[in-house]
């Protein structure tokens, strides 16, 4: 069985290249007004494949725009062409050499001064909840999510799906059952984060932090590794 020292090491070079590849999207200005979801979707895949000759995803790929980040993951909202004054998220699960990543960032077209505020706070909610999990070694599911949801309310937002996190690991990881509530960082979960999965691996885990102002139409996503890094 491989060490969870070398399991640690591989998670975060994933998320390494994961980063890499969103810096890219970036300074590309991918994500552009007059630009469709599906066709920003499509093209970050291509750029994945260029950079790292990645051509599998474990999830999913999503981005979306104005009223369409205000949908939780499960949903599937029409593909909408990205304005002007818009603000757009990306959602990616890439797998570099058989391992996981999952990496999520928001982009604002324009000036709108609360939309730049959402994508602000979006990383410093992240860094709160961080540093909750890592001030309580026995924090459970429930606990870390009602922390990031007390966060988020203190900075005016709302947290935008019913849970805030998921393990992730080798692939195919544990798979995740929408039925087994220890596998997500939400209410439900009384469960210790700190575990061993069922085959006695350590569990690592994504936090997810999905920020919206319902009000207004529209939210922010930021998302990446919890415990390592």
């Amino acid at each position: 069985m491989i060490s969870e020292q070398v399991r640690a090491e591989r998670l975060l070079d994933a998320q390494s290249k994961a980063a890499a590849l969103f810096a890219e999207i970036e300074a590309r200005g991918l994500v552009a007004a007059g630009e469709s979801e599906r066709a920003v979707s499509d093209r970050v895949r291509d750029l994945a494949d260029e950079m790292f000759g990645t051509t599998r995803h474990w999830h999913k790929r999503i981005v979306r725009s104005g009223p369409n980040t205000l949908k939780p993951y499960k949903e599937n909202p029409p593909d909408r062409v990205i304005g002007e004054d818009d603000i757009a998220f990306a959602d990616f699960g890439p797998i570099f050499e058989a391992w996981e990543a999952d990496f999520g960032r928001t982009f604002v077209l324009g000036d709108d001064p609360v939309k730049h505020r959402l994508r602000d706070d979006l990383p410093e909610v992240f860094a709160a909840g961080r540093r909750a999990f890592e001030a309580d070694p026995d924090i459970t599911g429930a606990g870390l999510h009602a922390e990031v949801a007390r966060l988020a309310a203190e900075r005016g937002w709302e947290l935008g799906g019913w849970h805030a996190g998921h393990p992730v690991g080798e692939f195919p990881h544990e798979r995740i059952d929408g039925a087994d509530i220890e596998s997500y960082i939400t209410p439900e979960n009384g469960t210790r984060l700190r575990r061993s999965d069922r085959a006695g691996r350590v569990c690592h885990w994504i936090l997810e932090v999905h920020l919206i102002d319902r009000e207004r139409g529209f939210g922010g996503f930021y998302e990446e590794l919890l415990d390592l890094g």
